[in-house]
């Protein structure tokens, strides 16, 4: 069993990894809207991403999946209605991208 610290070096590593491809800054803008407001459906990420890059409904909605599924730091929930999924950043991963992000 891993300890509490190998996994957030562990999530910090993926997480460098997948910010590393980031070519535009969508990646990282993506991540500071989770530190930001902590918790978003798709359709609010993509309103607020629309306006500063070209991209696409499908592209945010997998982007949010790959961090979701593959780096680990989301908790995925359904509302109440069950229309929208929300996303929320984890508390214990809030530091760890702040601090790869650079912001506070």
């Amino acid at each position: 069993m891993r300890s509490p610290s190998e996994f957030k070096r562990e999530i910090e590593a993926r997480l460098k990894g997948y910010l590393s491809r980031d070519r535009d800054g969508i990646r990282h803008e993506l991540l500071k809207l989770f530190v930001k407001i902590k918790a978003l459906t798709i359709p609010q990420i993509y309103e607020k991403l629309q306006a500063q890059f070209s991209i696409s409904y499908h592209s945010v909605a997998s982007m949010v999946g790959t961090i979701a599924s593959r780096i680990g730091i989301l908790r995925v929930r359904r509302n109440a209605e069950g229309t929208n999924t929300i996303y929320e950043l984890k508390d214990q991963y809030v530091d760890v991208v702040a601090g790869i992000l650079g912001t506070t």
